[in-house]
């Protein structure tokens, strides 16, 4: 199973979009300073909070979903599904 998720910055309300097998350990990894897991995330702080998921079968399911997403239609459907977005 894979998931994408949309976690929020609760401090500089940035979202970050992206897609993982373990939810759970992606999200800690995405709060812990001392963990290279994305520079997006880095450069904000945090904490990092999930608003969002979704999941899918397969890797490129999830990854098709996260690209889309990522697109302005998409960022439009997250802003209609998540008001925080």
């Amino acid at each position: 199973m894979y998931f994408v998720y949309v976690i929020r910055s609760e401090n500089a309300g940035k979202i970050y979009i992206g897609h993982t097998q373990n939810l759970e350990k992606r999200l800690k990894e995405h709060n812990d300073p001392e963990c290279f897991s994305s520079k997006f995330t880095k450069r904000f702080p945090g904490p990092w909070v999930l608003v969002y998921s979704e999941s899918y079968e397969t890797r490129s399911e999830a990854f098709r979903r996260e690209r889309w997403l990522k697109t302005g239609h998409g960022r439009e459907y997250l802003r209609t599904v998540v008001p925080a977005c």
